[in-house]
C-alpha cells in the first residue's frame, strides 16, 4: 500500500456522519492529517488559512442547517478556482450520488479532478486518491514553472511530453493551449484547439477553439462553432455563456437573452449566469425579466464568501427603472444590514441611494450622496466598469460634468476596462447630454485624424509595425470608422510583405476585410484587398499557417 502519511485532507461535508465515515477510511489508509469542514464558507476559510493536499467534498452541500439554498460542491468549486484559493495542481475529489452525477458532470465547466460516486469503499477511495496523486506528480513539473512565471518554459515541456508520455498527450496538448492563450499567442492557440478537435471533437477543445476566434473578433466565426457545439453538447452550460458574450458583441442583446434563459432553465444556480441575464434584459428594456434575475442574484450570492455590493445596486437601478422606490429602498436597507462595511459598499450604497434620491425627485440630496461615492472611490478595489459607468451616468444627469470626466478618463485609460472613447459618447447621449457627447466626438475625430497622420509619418519613415500599432490604438479608439478599416488593412499587409508573416496580424487584418465585406460587400477596395492578402499569404506564411486549400479560396474563406 502507498504511503499517505504526509498527505492533509480536508472533509468538506455538512453531515456529521459521513464526515466521520470518510474520516475513518482515510484512517484505514494510514492519512490522519484530517480536518473537517461543515459549509463552503468554512472550507473557504479553512483553504485560506492553509494548503491541504486533497479536498474530499460532497456535492450536495445545501442541506446544511436544513439550508436548501446554499452553494454546492460545484459553485465551491468554481470559487476556489475563481478566486485563486487553491492552486491548479490542487487535487479536488467530488463525492456525489450516481443520479446528482450523471446531471452535473457533463455540465460543469471546471471540473474537479475525479467524482467518487456514493457507496464507496476504502479501497475505492485510497485507489482514486492514489490516481489523483500520480497524475498530480507527472504535471508537477509543468506547474512548478507556470507558477515561477515561466509560461513559454512550460509551453515548451508540454509540447515535448505530448509526445514522450502519449497517456496524457490530450492533457498536455490542453495546458499548452492554456498557457498560449494567458500569453495572448492567440493564433497559435486557436491551432492547438484546432488539432485536438481533429483527433476527437472533445467539448472544452471546441469551446477553447472558440473563445479564440471570440477573443481574434472573429465573431460570425465564433458563433458559428459555439452554436453547433450547444447543438452537439446541450449541457456544456460555458458554451452558452460565451455564445452570449459573442451575441452581444454584435450587439444581437435578444438573442444573447435567450442564449441564457436557455441556459439557466437547465442550471439554475450560477451567479455569474444569471448576473449576466439581468444586465442583457436590462439593456433590452426587459425590466421585469431583470428584476427577477437580479434578485436571484442577491439571494444565491448571500451564501458565498464572496458576494459583490455590486448585486445590489443591480437591483437598485433595475428598480428605480421600473418606478418602484419603496422596492429599491428596501434592497438598500438590506445592502447597509447584511454587508460588512467597507469602502467598496459604501460607494455602492451612495450611488444606489443617488438613484433613489433622482427617483424621488430630490436634485440636491441625489448629488451629495454622488459626491460621498466619488470620495470614497479612490479607495475602493472591487468597483467594476459597469458600477463607474453608472456613476458617471448619474453624475452627467445631476449636472457634476467634472466627476464624470474623471470617470471617463480613468475607464478610457485602462486597457482592461472594456470601455472606449465611444462608449462614453453614447453614454453621453443616453444621459441627456448632447452638448458633451458632441464635444466627446469631435475631440475623438481630432485624435484620430493625428493618429493617422502619425501612422503615415512611420511608415514613410519605414517603421511599418509602430504605424500598425497606432492604427489599431486608432480602431479602439473609433471602432465603427469606416476609413480606418481600409487603411489598417492596407498598412497590416504591407508589414507582413516588409518584416515577414506575422500570425496575429494576419488575423486581424482578416477580420477588418471580414467587416469591410459585411458592410458593404461591393466597396471599391475589397477586391484588391482580398487579393493581396491571398499572395502575401501565399508567400509568407510559414508551413504551419499554409492552408490545405488553394490559396484565393482560402482567402475567401477567410473573409466569409
Amino acid at each position: 500500500m502507498p504511503d499517505y502519511s504526509n498527505l492533509s485532507v480536508l472533509i468538506v461535508d455538512p453531515n456529521q456522519g459521513m464526515r466521520a465515515s470518510v474520516h475513518n477510511m482515510l484512517t484505514q489508509v494510514n492519512i490522519t492529517k484530517v480536518e473537517h469542514a461543515v459549509s463552503a464558507g468554512t472550507a473557504i476559510r479553512a483553504l485560506n488559512k492553509k494548503n491541504f493536499d486533497v479536498i474530499l467534498c460532497e456535492y450536495d452541500l445545501g442541506s446544511a442547517g436544513g439550508n436548501e439554498a446554499g452553494q454546492d460542491g460545484q459553485q465551491l468549486l468554481e470559487d476556489l478556482r475563481l478566486h485563486r484559493i487553491i492552486s491548479q495542481w490542487a487535487i479536488f475529489i467530488m463525492l456525489t450520488s450516481e443520479g446528482v452525477y450523471s446531471k452535473v458532470v457533463s455540465a460543469a465547466e471546471l471540473l474537479p479532478t475525479d467524482y467518487i460516486l456514493k457507496p464507496f469503499t476504502v479501497d475505492v477511495l485510497s485507489q482514486r486518491i492514489g490516481r489523483a496523486l500520480e497524475r498530480r506528480a507527472t504535471f508537477l513539473p509543468v506547474y512548478q514553472m507556470i507558477g515561477q512565471g515561466k509560461a513559454r518554459e512550460a509551453i515548451a515541456a508540454c509540447l515535448s511530453n505530448e509526445t514522450s508520455q502519449p497517456r496524457y498527450a490530450t492533457d498536455y496538448a490542453r495546458l499548452r493551449a492554456e498557457l498560449l492563450v494567458n500569453l495572448d499567442r492567440l493564433p497559435e492557440a486557436e491551432q492547438a484547439y484546432t488539432a485536438i478537435v481533429a483527433s476527437k471533437p472533445l467539448g472544452w477543445a471546441q469551446l477553447g477553439r472558440a473563445r479564440c476566434a471570440f477573443a481574434l473578433k472573429r465573431y460570425p466565426d465564433a458563433q458559428a462553432q459555439l452554436e453547433a457545439l450547444v447543438a452537439e453538447n446541450p449541457k456544456l452550460m460555458a458554451a452558452y455563456d460565451l455564445l452570449a458574450q459573442v451575441l452581444r458583441a454584435q450587439r444581437k442583446d435578444e438573442e444573447a437573452k435567450k442564449v441564457l434563459e436557455d441556459a439557466i432553465a437547465i442550471s439554475p444556480h450560477m451567479v455569474t449566469r444569471l448576473r449576466n441575464l439581468g444586465d442583457v434584459a436590462y439593456a433590452t428594456g426587459d425590466i421585469e425579466g431583470a428584476e427577477k434575475a437580479f434578485k436571484q442574484v442577491v439571494a444565491k450570492a448571500k451564501y458565498s464568501e464572496f458576494r459583490d455590493p455590486a448585486d445590489h445596486v443591480n437591483l437598485v437601478r433595475t428598480l428605480v427603472k421600473k418606478g418602484d422606490a419603496a422596492g429599491a429602498a428596501g434592497v438598500i436597507r438590506d445592502m447597509e444590514r447584511s454587508l460588512r462595511s467597507g469602502p467598496d459598499v459604501e460607494v455602492c450604497r451612495a450611488y444606489s441611494s443617488a438613484m433613489l434620491q433622482e427617483l424621488n425627485g430630490k436634485p440636491e440630496a441625489a448629488a451629495a450622496e454622488l459626491a460621498k461615492a466619488m470620495a470614497l472611490l479612490s479607495e475602493a478595489t472591487g468597483m467594476s466598469s459597469n458600477i463607474k459607468l453608472g456613476l458617471a451616468h448619474s453624475c452627467l444627469v445631476n449636472r457634476m460634468d467634472e466627476q464624470a470626466a474623471v470617470l471617463f478618463g480613468e475607464l478610457t485609460k485602462d486597457p482592461d476596462s472594456g470601455v472606449s472613447e465611444a462608449d462614453v459618447v453614447a453614454l453621453c447621449s443616453q444621459a441627456g447630454r448632447e452638448d458633451i457627447a458632441r464635444s466627446y466626438d469631435q475631440q475623438l475625430d481630432s485624435e484620430v485624424d493625428a493618429m493617422v497622420r502619425q501612422a503615415a509619418e512611420k511608415s514613410r519613415n519605414a517603421d511599418l509595425a509602430g504605424a500598425v500599432e497606432v492604427l489599431q490604438l486608432a480602431l479602439r479608439k473609433r471602432p465603427d470608422h469606416k476609413g480606418l478599416w481600409t487603411v489598417a488593412a492596407t498598412a497590416m499587409l504591407r508589414q507582413i510583405m516588409d518584416l515577414g508573416w506575422d500570425a496575429t496580424v494576419a488575423v486581424q487584418c482578416t477580420a477588418l476585410l471580414r467587416r469591410i465585406r459585411d458592410d458593404n460587400p461591393a466597396h471599391p477596395l475589397l477586391p484588391g484587398l482580398i487579393a493581396q492578402y491571398t499572395a502575401v499569404r501565399q508567400k509568407y506564411a510559414p508551413p504551419a499557417a499554409t492552408p490545405t486549400a488553394p490559396a484565393p479560396a482560402q482567402a475567401a474563406a477567410e473573409t466569409r
